[in-house]
């Protein structure tokens, strides 16, 4: 059942913070329920629902004119703030009803033309709709329990069975001009009504306050909850998109997604006639997902389409479906579904290009959810954002077809209309207008990852696009570094010295993202002591982090390479003491000398699959060893000041952890370089490498 989140002090606050002036009050009001809307997952999905005030604001000669603020393009409501409503002058968005018809890009171009500010973002392709109503708040949702009702075989039945005349109903239209005339034109002839249902879509409410609105979607909202839950065995739910990641099997998942992660990106290459080209996935399980993919009628709700239209771009129409039977075909049996999958959507797309007399180009034909039978279901897209987004509506999806099954019926749009909005030019936009980011659809893991080293060069390799894994052996320090990055960042507690420590520690990250693209072999620490002073055990255990835990890391994901079959990369921490040994520090220059070496002998042994392995050899970083007392010590024992000795040089400049990091990413974007290692330590002629 959805919770009122509703708090008269929480609502006052951000009202008085707005200041004086009565719109930007108003508008602060507008945002406080937007933001609670947005903070059920169950009433807007990704980049779904839309809300909007009108209100007055004076022009620049003093003048009041009405002004609709509406949610802009790139913004969800979870996290809307008030430039995020871009005002719109209202007058000329209610002459546009007067039209027969509108072009989309003509709508959205007098939607821009009447903006106040011009560098605001898009407004809403509903602008419209939200206009053409005549109440002061409008919200639009597509709550999990209304998608399961709109899309029944006889919706509007029980829409009539459960509201009465509370309701209007809206036939099905695409989003745009004529769909907000047809619900004006309901709303005219219902002017009575409490808010209006469009069928395949969503629900919207309105008010004359943002709480009057607020309260009627959550009411409307938990009286189909309850309906539904009488049709289906008094089955309730707090939130569909639980993210739980405990799969059913995760010896399969390990086993599966690093084959179906490399299908697709093999597919992706041919599509744009390129190399492979690799997708990030969110895999998610738990009891609900568990028992669904366990229906018998699988196969058949794979293809029926999806809950909301909206949702095709991401996710698309239909659903992989990978069987026992298939994974019990290896890497065979899931090359040939996805191929099958690809050719189907091939030859669905050049049926609806005829149909549409051409103008179209097609998308990439790979699977964008995943259902696989034993393991769980897998959003997949282009990047770790595109991945979760996907994995969150087909949790959702999972919930609206198994309601929907339960009371009826699960009928969306059909194949027409969802190419349609897959083709449609508004929604492409949305998804094309940013440049995809050089590392996006990779996945990097870093060791080391709560160190000063490691999490710089996480962080560069996430602002390059890359979903990031952080390996640490302190829970709290790994846990706290990965915050610092994101949500798309997976913290993984390892100690790497441990027999199968590596092992466990990709196999989390496979079933975290899928795969494996980057591996970053950071972790060490420089051990002390005359060497003919230190003890075996010292020794040894300086072997075991300073250089067999690399060669775990190599060997694990060495082996999630082979699986994808589109090669990888190998980066390792090497340090200048493997080819320059300082005085009492035999137990860490042994070590990394022999990991200098690693890095040659596996580039050797690696070239032929197309992974590429090279290293860094960084000096005086302030990091693990180089603390401030350290410095300081070292200072002073040579007569300098502590800056003096960070930047003792030939460039007499200080190298820090981010140039560090800088060369790990530029030569994981060095495409034919392999078996190199490249010095970062300002200039030390006694380190150069020959």
């Amino acid at each position: 059942m959805r919770q009122n989140r509703w708090n008269d002090k929480e609502a006052q606050a951000r009202v008085d913070a707005a200041g004086a002036d009565p719109a930007d009050r108003t508008l602060a009001l507008r945002v406080y329920s937007s933001r609670i809307i947005g903070a059920d997952p169950d009433l807007v999905m990704h980049g779904g629902g839309n809300t909007s005030v009108k209100t007055e604001r004076r022009d620049l000669f003093g003048a009041m004119q009405k002004v609709l603020h509406v949610k802009g393009s790139g913004w969800d409501l979870d996290t809307l703030e008030a430039p995020g409503l871009p005002g719109v002058r209202l007058e000329p968005l209610l002459e546009m009803r007067k039209l027969d018809a509108l072009s989309d890009e003509d709508m959205v171009n007098m939607q821009r033309s009447n903006l106040l500010d011009s560098a605001a973002p898009n407004p809403s392709v509903e602008t419209l709709l939200h206009a053409f109503l005549p109440h002061t708040f409008v919200d639009h949702t597509h709550a999990t329990a209304f998608l399961a009702l709109a899309n029944l075989p006889d919706a509007e039945a029980a829409i009539r069975e459960i509201f009465g005349d509370r309701l209007a109903v809206v036939p099905y239209i695409m989003p745009g001009f004529a769909l907000a005339k047809k619900a004006a034109e309901v709303f005219d002839a219902h002017p009575d009504c409490e808010g209006l249902i469009l069928l395949k879509h969503g629900h919207f409410t309105f008010g004359a306050s943002a709480k009057e609105s607020y309260d009627k979607v959550i009411e409307h909202t938990n009286m189909v909850e309850e309906w539904l839950a009488a049709r289906n065995g008094g089955r309730k739910f707090d939130c569909t998109v639980k993210r739980d990641r405990s799969l059913a099997s995760e010896a399969s998942a390990a086993e599966v997604l690093p084959v179906l992660r490399g299908a697709i990106a093999a597919l992706r290459g041919e599509h744009h006639n390129a190399s492979p080209r690799p997708v990030v996935m969110d895999i998610r399980g738990g009891e609900a997902i568990n028992a669904f993919l366990h229906r018998t009628d699988l196969g058949d709700l794979a293809q029926r389409g999806v809950a909301s239209p909206d949702h095709v771009i991401r996710t698309k129409g239909n659903m992989l479906v990978l069987g026992k039977d298939d994974l019990a075909n290896g890497r065979e049996g899931i090359e040939a579904k996805v191929a099958d999958y690809a050719a189907a959507y091939s030859a669905m797309f050049e049926a609806q290009f005829k149909r549409v007399g051409g103008g179209k180009v097609m998308l990439e034909p790979h699977p964008c959810v995943a259902w696989i039978e034993g393991v769980g279901i897998a959003g997949i897209g282009k990047d770790a954002s595109a991945a979760l987004a996907a994995a969150d509506i087909a949790e959702q999806t999972v919930e609206v077809m198994s309601q929907g099954e339960a009371a009826g019926g699960f009928r969306p749009i059909g194949m027409d209309d969802l190419f349609d909005m897959e083709y449609w030019s508004l929604e492409q936009a949305k998804l094309s207008k940013a440049a995809a980011k050089p590392f996006a659809g990779q996945i990097v893991a870093v060791t080391g990852g709560a160190g000063a080293i490691g999490l710089a060069t996480a962080k560069a390799f996430a602002r390059e696009g890359a979903a990031i894994a952080l390996i640490d052996f302190n829970p709290e320090a790994c846990k706290v570094a990965a915050a610092s990055i994101g949500s798309n960042c997976l913290a993984v507690v390892a100690d790497l010295t441990q027999k199968g420590a590596a092992e466990r520690a990709i196999s989390e990250i496979v079933r975290r993202f899928g795969g494996l693209d980057v591996l970053v072999s950071n972790a060490g620490a420089a051990i002390q002591g005359m060497l003919l002073d230190l003890d075996d055990e010292t020794l040894r255990s300086s072997f075991e982090l300073n250089f067999f835990s690399h060669l775990a890391m190599a060997k694990a994901a060495a082996s999630v390479f082979a699986a994808q079959g589109h090669g990888g990369q190998m980066l390792f921490n090497v340090s200048k003491q493997a080819v320059n040994p300082g005085k009492g520090f035999g137990a860490y220059g042994l070590p990394k000398a022999a990991t200098f070496f690693l890095v040659r002998q596996l580039a050797l042994e690696l070239g032929g699959s197309g992974v590429r392995v090279n290293g860094v050899n960084a000096d005086r970083i302030r990091s693990g060893l180089l603390t401030d007392d350290f410095i300081r010590s070292r200072a002073e024992a040579r007569g300098v000041s502590a800056s003096d000795y960070m930047a003792g040089n030939l460039l007499k400049a200080e190298v820090e952890a981010h140039h560090v990091a800088d060369a790990f990413v530029a030569l994981a974007k060095s495409e034919r370089t392999t078996a190199h290692v490249v010095t970062v330590d300002g200039g030390n002629i006694e380190a150069a490498l020959r």
